[in-house]
């Protein structure tokens, strides 16, 4: 009885013990807006080495818009740039930087949009306008320009950076 005393106490003890630990060791503080900002910089920094070295890497002669949207015009088309309410049927393939094919034309058949009404990634809407009628490009849309944090819930992960080739059929 004596010996089972002497466990129940010490188990109490121990129980006690993780218990009282000081919470002045977690941190419970939210990141202010210069942290985020921070990190935010920090991300975009960071995606935009990923596509120089993609790009690199491929030998593609890319250029970077003020938006963050890297592009590659192969032919402008016909007629002038598209603009809001234009109606496109798109030839296209969707990838990651490391080449996995998350989405194309092939398999999903073309896709029929309207310019800057359909729900679409703003990259590639900014994209899409630099074109005109039969106009073909490579579009690289960092997350800020695509999916962002969450990604598709389908097939595109978290803050991916996509590849577009595009081909407008109308």
């Amino acid at each position: 009885m004596k010996n089972l005393t002497i466990a129940f106490s010490m188990l109490l003890i121990l129980l006690t013990a993780c218990n009282n630990r000081s919470r002045s060791d977690v941190n419970t503080k939210k990141p202010g807006g210069k942290e985020m900002a921070d990190l935010n910089t920090y991300l975009v920094e960071k995606d935009r080495e990923r596509i120089l070295s993609y790009v690199e890497r491929k030998g593609l002669d890319m250029k970077e818009s003020t938006s963050g949207l890297w592009f590659l015009i192969k032919n402008s088309g016909s007629g002038g740039s598209l603009k809001d309410k234009d109606k496109l049927i798109i030839q296209y393939k969707c990838s990651l930087l490391d080449g996995t094919l998350i989405y194309s034309s092939e398999t999903l058949g073309s896709k029929e949009i309207v310019l800057g009404r359909s729900e679409i990634e703003a990259g590639l809407n900014e994209g899409l306008r630099m074109l005109g009628h039969g106009g073909e490009a490579i579009f690289i849309l960092p997350p800020f320009l695509g999916f962002g944090l969450v990604g598709d819930s389908k097939s595109i992960p978290p803050r991916s950076t996509l590849v577009y080739e595009i081909k407008i059929m109308n």
